[in-house]
């Protein structure tokens, strides 16, 4: 399938507006689930409503320099379908992988691009969705209902990133760029640059860039855990060398991966220090002896507590240790004409300032939500596994995970999707929807996500947003795989937690 083309909304469409499924994103989630529908619920008839003129999500709106995966791509890519590559790919390769998806599925033609959802109104009365969808190629206004909505928007705003407002950014003189807006024109050939931010992004921009920059420096305000390793898994070259089936290759590896990562993952709870010194042994080996590790590369806080990218051969530490990139751990005062001036007094002079600050945390794509005539504030809802919400019937939204690849969790979610419309069926049911039990009446509300337990900026200025959850297991999203891997396909369909109509 050509990456490059951009497709016609009006191509291949089906009939009609009515669909058993209705399914918001093509993204890695859309088309996903979209894969299990015909697979677990081949009756079922859908639609997938994309804003975006292509299928990839994330991987086909952000298109700054280097783009990648910060997680391996066995765990990040589908159960059914082997990942045959290096485990960290460009944006390239995993919309190759998810075009060849849509393609050997036949889920082309159930794409409706440049169809952007404005409002979901759920009618008891008629147990169906209404969907008014601005076609963003003629201006108007399509309506499209549904027995069933899958939200797999994702959890942020495509359309702009965060960017914090600081004193002075009128004055600069340069160029401010977002990662998630990059200009496809922006010439940076000899200039001087400043990335601001030290999580994934900048780390994969900044030895993107090195090579044709004149000076390209990270400024962070506090360090940020990575690990760092081969873009490769010795596991699966050996299986290679044997001639093993890919099929098993991809399963063998996804256990071996997902094995190591919970042992990391729990050590990261329980012995903190130990892991600590690990990811900063790996941080060191790509750094010169008298680098200052302590002031730029140590964090304050627990590893994992913020997401942990991986950073393959070492190429962000490699461009620092070999002068093509710096590091400067400080705060910003001001921006000034020719870049930025520090607290500490010193000024980082620039051409092209690079905001890698963040994005926007969203509550179901900024979809205004009603319900019987009555406006749906998500912050009043709450959660059931992270992906129902009390008050809303007939809806699954689609969140990954934090500590683990995000498709893990959208494998799990369409499992549940598909089994629940199978039983819907067998039930004769037209509506269900999830409600607190007896039992829960006095549960204590909390915020959707345990801050002490994960807390990156976006979380925290996003939390308004997000519905609650409650002291126990079934009403929150744990992050929790390894546990979920377990959970999801013995939830049972028929207890209190359920009611069909």
């Amino acid at each position: 399938m050509d990456m490059t083309e951009t497709r016609d909304p009006a191509a291949k469409q089906q009939g009609g507006t009515h669909f058993d499924v209705l399914i918001v994103g093509a993204g890695i989630s859309g088309v996903g689930g979209a894969y299990h529908l015909t697979q677990q619920c081949p009756e079922k008839s859908y639609v997938i409503l994309e804003t975006q003129d292509n299928f990839g999500g994330t991987w086909w709106t952000h298109k700054y320099p280097g783009i990648r995966s910060d997680s391996d791509l066995h765990t990040f890519g589908y159960r059914f379908k082997p990942w045959t590559t290096a485990p960290i790919a460009s944006a390239d390769e995993i919309r190759k992988y998810m075009g060849d998806v849509i393609e050997e599925n036949g889920i082309a033609e159930h794409i409706r691009y440049h169809h952007k959802v404005m409002k979901a109104t759920w009618s008891s009365a008629e147990k169906q969705w209404t969907l008014e969808v601005l076609n963003k190629t003629t201006g108007d206004t399509e309506v499209f209902t549904g027995n069933f909505l899958w939200m797999c928007q994702g959890y942020y705003r495509h359309e702009e990133g965060y960017t914090p407002d600081w004193p002075g950014m009128a004055d600069f003189k340069g160029t401010i760029v977002h990662p998630q807006n990059w200009p496809q024109d922006l010439d940076y050939t000899d200039k001087r640059v400043v990335v601001i931010g030290s999580g994934a992004t900048a780390a994969t921009v900044i030895p993107a860039m090195a090579a044709k920059v004149k000076s390209i420096t990270m400024l962070q305000r506090s360090p940020t855990f990575f690990r760092v390793g081969r873009n490769a898994i010795p596991l699966a070259e050996e299986l290679r060398t044997l001639q093993v089936n890919e099929e098993w290759i991809h399963e063998i590896v996804r256990r071996k991966i997902l094995y190591e990562q919970a042992i990391f993952t729990k050590r990261a709870a329980t012995e903190p220090e130990k892991v600590k010194a690990e990811l900063l042994a790996g941080v060191k080996h790509h750094l010169a002896n008298d680098f200052d590790i302590e002031k730029h590369f140590t964090p304050k806080y627990r590893p994992w507590s913020q997401r942990i990218a991986f950073i393959p051969e070492g190429d962000l530490f490699n461009g620092v240790r070999d002068g093509k990139a710096n590091v400067v751990t400080d705060e910003i005062e001001r921006f000034v004409e020719n870049g930025i001036l520090l607290k500490s007094g010193d000024v980082l002079e620039a051409d092209i300032i690079v905001t890698a600050t963040g994005f926007h945390l969203c509550a179901l794509g900024d979809v205004d939500f009603t319900v019987d005539g009555k406006h749906v504030d998500f912050a009043d809802t709450v959660t059931f596994r992270g992906m129902m919400f009390t008050g809303l019937p007939n809806m699954v939204w689609v969140f990954g995970y934090f500590r683990a690849s995000w498709t893990l969790r959208t494998d799990l979610v369409a499992d549940f999707v598909c089994r629940l419309l199978n039983h819907m069926s067998a039930r004769q049911a037209k509506q269900v929807e999830v409600a607190l039990r007896p039992e829960d009446k006095d549960m204590q509300l909390l915020p959707f996500f345990d801050t002490d337990d994960f807390n990156p900026g976006y979380v925290m200025r996003g939390m308004h947003l997000m519905p609650k959850r409650g002291d126990k297991p079934e009403w929150a999203h744990t992050q929790d795989y390894w546990n979920e891997k377990d959970v999801f396909p013995k939830i049972d369909l028929d207890e209190a937690t359920f009611h069909y109509g």
